[in-house]
C-alpha cells in the first residue's frame, strides 16, 4: 500500500490488487472536527478523485472517514455568517457536481456519523459499505437550513418519499440496517472489517474490464436524469459501443477459451 503525503485533510493511498487493477483510497483527516466538510477538504477531494481517474493503474475508488465518523456534516463556522448573496458568489456545491462526474466506481466505506453534508457525499457514492455503527441523518432542519448538496433528491430517489421526508423533517439519526433495509446500503458489516469488506468489493469490481465497468457505472446513473425509455436507449448504444473494444473480444474468446481474461482497458 503507498500512500500520498501532499495532502492536508485527506490521506491518500493506493492498495495493490494481485486479481486485477489497482484500488485508490482517501480517507478524511480532521479527526478534531469529526472530518467536517470545509472547503479546503472538498478541494483536496475532488483533486484526489480527478487524480485516480485519469490514472490507468486504478480501476475503483474508496472514500472513508474515521471510526468516530465518516464526516459529521458540513463545516457549521463556514456558513454561519454567510449571507445569501455570499453563499451564491462562493458556490461551493461545484466542487460537488465534478464529483459526480468521475468516472470511475466510488465506493464510502462508513462507520460512526453520517451526517448532513457527509451523508450527502455517500450518496454521491455509487456503493456504501456502512459499519454496524453507521449513524445516518439529515439534521440541518435542526440548525433552519435544508440539504444543500442533493440530499432531498438523492435520498428520495434512493429510500422513497416517505422515509425521505421522516428523515429530513425530522433530522433525527437512522441506524445502518434501518439504510440498509430502506435501500440506500449497499453491505453492512462489522465495525472491525467495515473497511477491509469495502476494499474486498472494490478489488473485486477492479478486475472487470475498465472500460466496461465505466460504461455501466453511466448507464446506471443516467436511470435518474431520463425517462425509461431514453435511458433504454442510452444503455443500448453504450452496449453497442463496447463491441468496439479490444476488452469485449478478449472477454469473449476467453470464455469461449475457458480461460482467464487478461484485460487491456482499451
Amino acid at each position: 500500500m503507498a500512500s500520498n503525503p501532499a495532502y492536508k485533510n485527506i490521506i491518500v493511498t493506493k492498495i495493490d490488487n494481485p486479481g486485477g487493477l489497482k484500488v485508490g483510497q482517501i480517507q478524511f483527516n480532521r479527526p478534531d472536527v469529526l472530518n467536517a466538510l470545509n472547503i479546503e477538504l472538498m478541494g483536496e477531494l475532488l483533486g484526489a478523485l480527478e487524480q485516480f481517474d485519469k490514472e490507468t493503474e486504478i480501476g475503483c475508488i474508496i472514500i472513508t472517514g474515521s471510526a468516530k465518523a465518516f464526516a459529521a456534516g458540513a463545516d457549521i463556522k463556514e456558513m454561519a455568517t454567510q449571507g445569501a448573496i455570499d453563499m451564491h458568489i462562493r458556490d461551493q456545491f461545484a466542487v460537488w457536481d465534478k464529483i459526480r462526474k468521475i468516472k470511475k466506481p466510488i465506493i464510502a466505506a462508513t462507520s460512526g456519523y453520517v451526517l448532513g453534508g457527509g451523508c450527502e457525499l455517500s450518496m454521491t457514492c455509487d456503493m456504501i459499505v456502512a459499519a454496524e455503527s453507521t449513524r445516518f441523518g439529515q439534521p440541518e432542519i435542526k440548525i433552519g437550513i435544508i440539504p444543500g448538496a442533493g440530499g432531498t433528491q438523492r435520498l428520495t430517489r434512493a429510500i422513497g418519499k416517505a422515509r425521505a421526508m421522516e428523515m429530513i423533517l425530522t433530522g433525527r439519526m437512522y441506524s445502518a440496517r434501518e439504510m440498509f433495509e430502506a435501500g440506500l446500503v449497499t453491505r453492512i458489516a462489522d465495525d472491525e472489517i467495515y473497511l477491509e469488506e469495502a476494499q474486498a468489493l472494490a478489488k473485486e469490481i477492479a478486475a472487470m474490464p475498465p472500460i466496461a465497468v465505466q460504461m455501466a457505472k453511466d448507464a446506471i446513473l443516467k436511470a435518474f436524469d431520463t425517462t425509461v425509455e431514453g435511458g433504454l436507449e442510452y444503455e443500448r448504444k453504450a452496449f453497442y459501443l463496447l463491441f468496439a473494444s479490444e476488452d469485449m473480444k478478449e472477454g469473449m474468446n476467453a470464455f469461449i477459451e475457458k480461460r482467464k481474461p487478461e484485460w487491456k482497458g482499451k
